[in-house]
């Protein structure tokens, strides 16, 4: 995995919008082919459900850098052999009542010679690697930097900067992991590679995330507009989707692909679909907005009043209700009733409001219209008079 750590994108580097290609592809072979429809990307079961809110809840993110996928055994913390993964997960389940942060672990690749050692830890969003963890250190480290939350010094702490990118490839614990996931590797070095973002986002197979059935499994650490790092979680990613996650999630800091979306670090089940109802929603008003200007009929050229209540028509104003749905309307009640209850049931779905036929109702009444100010007034003239009155009779008495 190649180190983002020592440079960071400039303006310069931005990740321009996907560009479609005219190469058509290679056609598979038939047992790839195969493969691929039974557990890759064309299996019927991809798209079937629901994403968002499939992401437990935790706070901080623990990386063990241990070997490659084509080694993982299909529970690679539990394996005998493998000492330091199944030692650094024991340690932190034991240890799970003292935690200062909700701690989730996960393995990614580590080799030495490379950027990502065997034995190194990353640590998400807190964006610090600690070197060389062997199984002698695992319940010093634990208790130090994930109980104490302080620094471990043997591992020489160090901040890394850039975005970090990692991909379930477990293909020993579930065969959909194993397929996807090394596809989405190879996508995403090329787009790296051409984007010219090598140094700025390093990419990473990893071990088993939860929700196979969800793969591709891709999670993303990036800062997001205010410069802060967040983890997002994406699932059913297909290689031809790597530009697009690209491009917003990092490129234009933090910009969530919505469909895709599982969820995200530090957010509880129902925070995640509350937060993807929240974007649709806004999103969905932002549409509108954009197709109000630049839709004729909502410019009111078709001679009916667009926009917002009480707006001028004509030099005089008027106010503007959606009517209420012809099988919705009470025939047994006035008409005028009818009426109030269309404004209520347009305060309740205000964003399907502008469905209704728009219509100009009657101008307000003096009644309506009257203001605080003018009873402010009215009592100081009444006043007035009343002393004039009261000063007069006084005068006549004394006389």
């Amino acid at each position: 995995m190649a180190d983002p750590s020592h440079s960071s994108p400039t303006a310069g580097d931005a990740i321009l919008p996907p560009q479609a290609s005219d190469a058509p592809e290679a056609p598979l072979p038939a047992a790839a082919a195969d493969l691929d429809k039974e557990f890759g990307f064309q299996r019927e079961e991809l798209h079937t459900e629901k994403l968002a809110g499939t992401v437990g809840f935790h706070e901080r993110h623990v990386f063990l850098c241990y070997k490659g996928p084509e080694e993982w055994p299909s529970h690679l913390e539990a394996t005998e052999s493998d000492r330091l993964p199944r030692l650094l997960a024991a340690a932190i389940k034991a240890r799970k009542p003292d935690l200062k942060k909700s701690t989730k672990l996960t393995i990614c690749e580590g080799e030495d010679g490379t950027e990502s050692s065997l034995g190194d830890v990353l640590i998400f969003p807190d964006m610090i690697r600690y070197r060389g963890l062997t199984h002698f250190d695992v319940d010093n480290f634990v208790e130090e930097v994930l109980v104490k939350d302080t620094e471990w010094l043997p591992g020489s702490p160090e901040a890394i900067r850039g975005s970090y990118v990692f991909v379930c490839c477990h293909g020993s614990r579930d065969k959909r992991c194993g397929v996807c996931g090394p596809a989405l590797i190879t996508r995403f070095k090329e787009e790296i590679e051409a984007e010219g973002l090598d140094g700025h986002v390093a990419v990473s197979a990893c071990s088993h995330v939860g929700g196979h059935k969800y793969a591709g499994n891709v999670i993303i650490f990036s800062p997001d507009a205010k410069g802060e790092v967040t983890g997002n979680w994406y699932g059913y990613v297909a290689p031809d989707d790597v530009p697009e996650l690209l491009h917003k999630q990092i490129g234009q800091r933090g910009a969530i692909v919505n469909r895709l979306w599982r969820g995200q670090l530090g957010m509880s089940e129902e925070q995640q679909k509350q937060a993807l109802e929240l974007r649709h929603m806004t999103n969905g008003v932002a549409g509108q907005e954009s197709s109000a200007k630049e839709s004729p009929e909502a410019n009111g050229t078709d001679g009916a009043p667009a926009g917002g209540c009480c707006q001028g028509n004509g030099g005089a104003l008027s106010c503007c209700q959606s009517d209420l749905p012809e099988g919705k309307q009470d025939k047994s009640i006035p008409a005028e009733q009818n009426r109030r209850i269309s404004k209520t049931e347009s305060v309740k779905e205000s964003v399907a409001a502008s469905k209704g036929r728009m219509r100009i109702c009657r101008m307000p009444t003096w009644f309506e219209t009257w203001d605080r100010s003018d009873t402010y007034t009215t009592l100081a003239v009444v006043a007035a008079a009343a002393t004039v009155f009261v000063a007069f009779r006084a005068y006549k008495t004394m006389n």
